[in-house]
């Protein structure tokens, strides 16, 4: 579920950069297949870190069927590296096609299996990281990859707000300590407790508490898609 409301994503959309016929493509089969991918406007802004960072190498946790890694390969150089990681076979061989059609296969690394398994068998430096794996997860994924993104290098956390099983609710009162007492009040009020967090929420939550309380990189999460988390490596 996408936070921006609709009139919003299509104003963004009328800006933002064009999208050629593979990234439509791609588009099309996950509205088609109801497969989860990031849509356009986090595309672009993947694309758009990945310039300001003048990366040449990116790291993805979880690829699918190859989306964001497509909006990435734009922005690196003929001899950049992008590393797609995916416990899906199928899903890796559709992320080749959608690559090679576009002209980046030959940049691109495609690693079946765990990606935390596979983080470890890479040196970095990585410019940019992309978390979009299981979300209790999170934690693990940004500790084996910290080490390996140097400053200036940035780590991205897609679903820092919300996603289907993710409850939003109970993420504010994990995040925001959503304990004063008018809040406490107003729960009271409405007779509606959130509830427990599950396994994701729990992940999410952990996770920006994680990132935030690090001093060597600069947090914050944009409402984009559903909501993406920007860590910039500060020192």
């Amino acid at each position: 579920m996408d936070i921006l409301t609709d009139e919003i994503v299509r104003f963004v959309r009328a800006v933002g950069p064009k999208q050629d016929d593979t990234i439509r493509e791609m588009d099309e089969f996950a509205h088609a297949e109801g497969f989860p991918h990031v849509g356009p406007e986090v595309g672009a802004f993947l694309r758009f870190v990945a310039r300001l960072s003048d990366a040449e190498r990116i790291f993805e946790f979880g690829s699918g069927y190859g989306y964001s890694a497509y909006w990435f390969a734009d922005a690196l150089p003929d001899d950049g590296e992008i590393v797609l990681t995916e416990v899906h076979e199928d899903e890796l061989e559709l992320a080749r096609t959608y690559m090679a059609e576009g002209g980046y296969d030959d940049r691109a690394r495609y690693e079946l299996g765990d990606a935390m398994a596979t983080v470890d068998r890479y040196d970095g430096p990585f410019d940019v990281v992309l978390i979009d794996h299981q979300k209790h997860r999170y934690v693990d994924a940004f500790e084996a990859v910290r080490p390996k993104v140097p400053v200036g290098g940035v780590i991205v956390a897609d679903n820092a707000i919300t996603a289907a099983p993710i409850q939003f609710e109970t993420l504010l009162e994990l995040v925001a300590g959503d304990s004063s007492d008018e809040q406490r009040e107003r729960r009271n009020a409405k007779r509606d407790e959130p509830p427990e967090p599950n396994e994701h929420t729990r992940g999410i939550a952990d996770y920006l508490e994680r990132v935030s309380a690090d001093r060597a990189f600069e947090t914050i999460v944009l409402p984009l898609g559903e909501g993406i988390a920007v860590s910039y490596r500060v020192e």
